[in-house]
């Protein structure tokens, strides 16, 4: 067993050697003339998101716990990028991986964690994933469980995490210290390790979360309320939870930007113009945080920089939210959005999307 153990470790070294780091990309708008925005590449991952990092932490945890034994089957709760990555390192270690997933979940994701020797267990009700993964724990499996252990599973303090990174990518340019980070709340582990690691180096920098509006997060951050739930629902992949996660740490968020689906929509579509690459609809929605930020600091007077992150590649959306067809039966028309987004970039001052 320690035997076993020790040779698994061994190989999640290996993979995380040879995974260089992503790329922070800058971008300048010219309605915001010294505020600079950076937006760290996440989907260049081996796995295509910013739940590579979770996947590999999830695993670690298991292992140093004693709760993965060899030949155990490995399951989870996921809506996509997460079960794509844990499939990933599932292969890697020679374990079997169920993923429960809503079965409104983009068909791409479902296609790549079943190339990855993956199994998905579709569910109707969103809700049920939670029950269906307990499920196939009491029959014997190891339950990664991202939802319950994602802001214990990864190390704050450093460790080459994503906020770590981030600052130390930061360091040669005009503005080093960043006055914002914004991300979404999927597990809570990402603002969990970043509001923590800014505390843990005394920095000023302001975490903001950028989630769909109406979700989990956005009223229980309000209130401070761990049994809020959504007003209302979401196509944005990954955020948006429909109730507060047990991740979900709201003492180290300074802000939080609710943001409707449609400018989420016309924030990736910004996002492919000025980047010249497809990202997800959470990518999106963090454009749009990092523009709210963005013009309290220009009518302020300050300058300064806002970072935020590229979630997952868009082509995992091609049938959902990069289908025109699919967005105009579900009445999801974001040309309005757009407009107002370009006009925001172009004049520095707030348009509503």
């Amino acid at each position: 067993m320690r035997g076993w153990i020790a040779q698994s470790l061994a190989h999640l070294r290996q993979e995380a050697a040879r995974s260089a780091d992503t790329h922070l990309l800058k971008l300048t708008f010219p309605g915001f003339p010294g505020i600079d925005f950076y937006f760290k590449d996440e989907a260049a991952h081996p796995t295509g998101s910013l739940k590579h990092r979770l996947a590999r932490s999830l695993y670690l945890y298991a292992l140093c716990n004693g709760r993965l034994r060899p030949g155990q089957p490995v399951v989870d709760a996921s809506s996509g990028s997460t079960a794509i990555s844990e499939a990933w390192f599932a292969r890697l270690l020679g374990l079997q991986f169920t993923a429960v997933m809503p079965a409104c979940t983009a068909p791409r994701k479902i296609a790549d964690v079943q190339a990855l020797g993956g199994h998905c267990d579709l569910v109707e009700d969103p809700a049920q994933v939670y029950e269906r993964a307990a499920w196939h724990a009491a029959q014997g499996a190891c339950h990664l469980d991202q939802f319950g252990l994602a802001e214990r599973a990864t190390d704050w303090r450093g460790n080459n995490n994503i906020a770590e990174s981030i600052i130390g990518q930061l360091a040669g340019e005009p503005h080093p210290e960043p006055t914002w980070i914004v991300c979404g709340a999927g597990t809570g582990g990402t603002s969990a390790t970043i509001g923590r690691y800014l505390r843990y180096r005394s920095l000023r920098t302001g975490l903001c979360v950028a989630d769909p509006q109406g979700s989990a997060f956005i009223h229980g951050w309000r209130e401070r309320d761990r049994a809020a739930t959504c007003s209302s629902s979401t196509v944005i992949e990954g955020i948006g939870r429909p109730r507060v996660e047990p991740g979900f740490l709201f003492d180290v968020v300074d802000e939080v930007v609710d943001v409707p689906d449609k400018a989420s929509i016309a924030g990736m579509r910004l996002l492919e113009e000025h980047l010249g690459r497809r990202y997800g609809g959470s990518s999106g929605t963090n454009l749009v945080g990092c523009l709210r930020l963005a013009t309290r600091m220009r009518a302020q007077g300050k300058t300064g920089s806002i970072v935020s992150l590229l979630c997952d590649p868009g082509e995992r959306y091609d049938r959902t939210l990069y289908d025109q067809a699919w967005l105009a039966q579900r009445g999801l028309d974001a040309s309005g959005a757009e407009a107002a987004l370009r006009a925001t970039l172009g004049s520095g001052e707030w348009h509503e999307p």
